[in-house]
């Protein structure tokens, strides 16, 4: 990675107003307005179906969590919608953690976001391995549950209209009901 543009990157990220989100995808910057309300209540609904449904009481549910991930760009910051992994995985000061730990990763789909998430991002979570991609798109009006990583991509794909249930896999192991979206 260039050195100009992760130095540009941390000066993006310093100056960001609150709220606002600085990514760096694919060697690219980007600036992210903060979400509307619409967004935070499909996230704010997923987050609380997974805290009730999940099996595992040891997972818990992260929002606004930095991670590395390499697959994503060179340096790979990106700061998902959702995140699930086991509780503890991020007890550090760290503002970018490893992925590895997590289950399921989360994007809601926005103007600004949407081929980040359906593009750069699906990518690079399948590079980092990670066991779940839970796209909920606004514009198409769809969910997406990817699974199976494999390189640079998910090998299975589960796509629902938004209002219907869509299964999510262990160790999570629930209908995902969309209806309330």
């Amino acid at each position: 990675m260039d050195a100009s543009v992760e130095a540009a990157f941390d000066a993006f990220d310093a100056a960001a107003p609150e709220g606002w989100r600085v990514e760096l995808i694919e060697g690219k910057i980007h600036v992210v307005p903060p979400a509307n309300g619409e967004h935070e209540e499909i996230v704010s609904e997923t987050a609380e179906q997974v805290t009730l449904n999940r099996q595992d009481r040891e997972l818990r549910t992260y929002t606004g969590l930095g991670l590395h991930v390499s697959g994503a760009s060179d340096t790979g910051k990106v700061i998902p919608d959702l995140v699930i992994a086991p509780k503890g995985s991020f007890a550090d000061d760290q503002r970018y953690h490893d992925p590895a730990p997590v289950v399921l990763v989360g994007e809601v789909t926005s103007e600004s976001t949407a081929d980040n998430d359906r593009g750069p991002k699906l990518r690079g979570y399948a590079r980092a391995g990670i066991p779940c991609y839970l796209l909920i798109d606004r514009e198409a009006g769809t969910v997406i549950v990817y699974s199976e990583p494999s390189e640079d991509r998910y090998t299975r794909a589960a796509e629902i209209e938004i209002s219907k249930t869509v299964a999510l896999p262990e160790p999570l192991g629930f209908d995902l009901d969309t209806s309330q979206f």
